[in-house]
């Protein structure tokens, strides 16, 4: 008999239901408009999916900013994505004539605001995030007294000015915790603020404790390009356990993979449907069963 983990929490984190419901009002506003995502509303193919099925289109060009991917719309209604954008992009889709709808999650505009504060008292902003990530984008493009920072190798070097560290919400906290102890290390006058919002903390410490739990094997549910489900399973490696292994969906599951692993724990990103991850657990316990994703199910 397997013992199957399910580890809390699972499903959509507040903003990504924020997001997801902001997409479907403006449908129900905008009946006949053309509405276009700029960039993926929240990192997940399968709700991108459900969203065309609305006649909600995305637009996404990883070699593109925001401010240049933009520049593809030309009519109707466009939706900022979950991830933030900046003020000239907000600015220039006005100037182009769009409606615009923001979906940006609550926390992520708290960074920005708390980072624009900042600027204005004068401080020198290093950033934690990742580069071309959207919501990272949405911050350190706006000044060039922002500094990006996705290793220690990238902490500027003789800074005379007050610096102010904060962090990209979806970071890892084993991540920050060593770049903001190296920053401290050289600048031991910056001021820092930890901003991994409530939903990635408690996902990333619900896998760190499950190592009193002997777990052989974590299953992370989460499209490949959401950076808090790759920082899940960053952690679960860190943390000692043996197998990690990550997938989208029930049409990536092998379950021969586990057929020697007695205690395996599930986790999921913030922007995973729970139809997905209870999918995987349902196949895991009846490895016989067959199962189809209803796109229907998604939203």
């Amino acid at each position: 008999m397997k013992n199957i983990i399910e580890v809390k929490p699972q499903g959509y984190c507040g903003g990504v239901l924020k997001a997801i419901l902001t997409a479907k009002e403006t449908r129900q506003k905008y009946p006949k408009e053309k509405i276009t995502v700029l960039g993926n509303l929240v990192h997940n193919s399968y709700v991108k999916e459900a969203l065309r099925n609305m006649q909600i289109e995305t637009i996404e060009n990883k070699n593109k900013t925001r401010f240049e991917l933009l520049e593809e719309i030309k009519e109707g209604v466009v939706i900022f994505t979950a991830h933030g954008v900046s003020q000239k992009v907000k600015d220039r889709a006005l100037e182009k004539g769009l409606i615009c709808v923001d979906a940006s999650c609550p926390f992520v505009l708290q960074t920005q605001k708390i980072v624009q504060d900042k600027l204005n008292e004068g401080f020198e902003i290093f950033y934690i995030g990742k580069n071309r990530h959207p919501e990272a984008e949405s911050i350190y493009s706006t000044s060039e007294h922002i500094h990006l920072i996705e290793k220690t190798s990238d902490i500027p070097q003789n800074i005379s000015k007050n610096i102010f560290v904060t962090n990209q919400t979806t970071m890892s906290i084993m991540d920050i915790q060593s770049i903001f102890k190296e920053i401290k290390n050289q600048y031991p006058d910056a001021q820092f603020h930890d901003e991994i919002c409530n939903a990635t903390r408690v996902r990333q410490q619900a896998i760190l404790d499950l190592q009193k739990e002997n777990v052989e094997a974590l299953i992370v549910v989460g499209d490949p390009t959401s950076n808090n489900t790759k920082k899940l399973a960053e952690i679960g490696k860190l943390s000692g356990i043996p197998f990690v292994h990550s997938i989208e969906s029930i049409e990536q599951l092998d379950t021969s993979l586990f057929q020697d692993k007695k205690v395996i724990a599930i986790t999921s990103g913030a922007s995973t449907p729970t139809y997905l991850t209870q999918q995987i657990l349902e196949q895991l316990k009846n490895p016989t069963m067959k199962q189809k994703i209803r796109i229907e199910e998604i939203l």
